[in-house]
């Protein structure tokens, strides 16, 4: 049996589908608060990119909506393709050829994260964090934002980069050690 909010996300399909252009502004007017959040959060501090993204995500959507089945509530459906396209953008950044300055670091040197239980507040711990971020160069602040935001393994951003497991865990080595300097000398 299906709730009334299927059912209604049923009708709205059905209705873009027929190409009412009501129903396609009713779909974006619903979703694009959501996905744009969404998307904001996880590119941060890149918020330059994320009008772009979220367009890209709402039309990927519309163009696939003939597949949407009703087995959940299309607001997850639509976020689950949100979360792809955010996949697909890290999977793409990291594909990108490392900077040649890079190979400076030493991946084998051991990490230590900055003790943040001695910060006075969460709230400075917050800003110095997105801070020291925003300072990294790319590939490093997107390696960061998927291995410890989203929580991808070294294995599973490996194999979306197209990229080998130890080339991950080196870019990730490097990109802790670049962060722990600059947190320690920002």
């Amino acid at each position: 049996m299906t709730s009334a909010v299927e059912a209604d996300d049923v009708r709205l399909v059905a209705a873009v589908l027929q190409k009412d252009r009501k129903a396609t502004a009713e779909f974006v007017a619903r979703y694009t608060d959501a996905v744009y959040a969404y998307v904001h959060t996880r590119l941060a501090p890149q918020h330059d990119l994320v009008d772009d993204l979220v367009q890209e995500i709402l039309l990927a959507a519309w163009e696939n909506l003939g597949q949407y089945r009703g087995a959940s509530a299309l607001r997850a459906w639509v976020m689950g393709i949100a979360r792809h396209k955010v996949e697909d953008h890290y999977r793409a950044r990291l594909r990108a050829p490392e900077p040649i300055g890079d190979a400076d670091n030493d991946p084998d040197t051991p990490v230590t994260f900055p003790k943040f239980d001695q910060l006075l507040d969460q709230e400075h711990l917050r800003k110095n964090t997105w801070r020291v971020l925003r300072g990294l160069p790319e590939q490093y602040r997107l390696a960061l934002i998927w291995r410890y935001w989203e929580k991808a393994s070294a294995r599973e951003m490996a194999a979306k980069a197209g990229k080998t497991e130890k080339a991950i865990e080196r870019l990730l080595a490097r990109a802790r050690a670049e962060f722990r300097e600059r947190w320690n000398h920002g």
